[in-house]
């Protein structure tokens, strides 16, 4: 078989994105290259990969069939490509770190600080956004790496690194009818309006309890509109214990179970682990961990 990684590039990427244009757009290529290689593939193969009677190509058995396995073959490949460029790039002298804004902020300014004292000689650049520009930054090569809060899918081509598991609080003002309620159930809550957190791009993240609610795209302003008393939320236990927020923290013993969030370190598949990528992955996992042990 004489198939190569274009090939599979442009086969994988048809068969997420539903449409040899979109892929020819995604790829930076003429379609008619997509739709050879496509052909070209098939061929050595020996058999079809996308059925091209309807209007869009879409996926025969075989072709299913095979998708894992050419997803698999190119992910290996990414993480080749990634081993190469950490041994050619251990000491780089400049940096650009993405961060969602939902972070817990006073922990990474001390991760910041360690990093200034290990690296003095290092060029750094800081981004601060919603989850959804952090995966862009990072998947563009607009940033090396990117820190963000919640678990929601990313790009084939990143990756996730766990760094610590955060609950929810539910917060309201203290002068909230609800406040008077130490643990109050959901009968309660859904008479109120409730703040819930969505991505800029208007996905809703959380799922609103009450059938009265606002969408908000940052927990932080959440926050300030709930001390304000026009809703109660449910936002990170950091952002609830935040001392420039005057709001009162309720129990959720009485509610069904609310979701919690993951903080992670996001980074393309086919990068490098540079001394510097290396150092603040380990260094950010040291620092929640020594915190969840106080």
């Amino acid at each position: 078989m004489n198939w190569n990684l274009d090939q599979l590039e442009a086969f994988v990427t048809a068969a997420q994105t539903g449409s040899f244009t979109a892929t020819a757009r995604k790829l930076g290529k003429a379609q008619s290259r997509i739709s050879t290689a496509i052909a070209n593939l098939e061929a050595d193969l020996g058999f079809a990969l996308f059925d091209r009677a309807g209007k869009y190509p879409v996926l025969t058995e075989d072709g299913t069939a095979v998708l894992n396995d050419a997803l698999s073959v190119l992910s290996q490949c990414e993480r080749l490509q990634s081993r190469a460029l950490s041994v050619a790039a251990s000491k780089p002298v400049q940096l650009t770190i993405a961060m969602d804004e939902a972070v817990p902020i006073e922990n990474f300014e001390t991760l910041y600080a360690g990093l200034a004292l290990q690296f003095p000689n290092l060029s750094l650049t800081l981004l601060n956004g919603s989850q959804e520009d952090i995966a862009r930054w990072i998947d563009e090569g607009r940033a090396e790496l990117g820190f963000v809060l919640q678990d929601h899918p990313l790009p084939l081509s990143l990756e996730r690194y766990a760094i610590v598991r955060t609950g929810q609080s539910l917060i309201v003002s203290d002068d909230h009818p609800l406040a008077s309620v130490d643990a109050p159930t959901e009968s309660q809550l859904i008479a109120y309006r409730q703040l819930v957190i969505r991505d800029r791009m208007g996905n809703a993240i959380g799922k609103p309890l009450s059938p009265s609610y606002w969408h908000v795209d940052s927990f932080y302003l959440i926050s300030s509109l709930v001390m304000r008393g026009i809703g109660w939320a449910f936002v990170p236990e950091h952002v609830a214990r935040a001392d420039w927020y005057a709001v009162k923290t309720l129990s959720t013993q009485n509610l069904p179970y609310q979701p919690d969030f993951m903080l992670s370190a996001v980074k393309r598949r086919d990068s490098g682990w540079n001394d510097v990528l290396k150092w603040m992955l380990d260094e950010a996992q040291r620092l929640f961990r020594e915190e969840g042990a106080r």
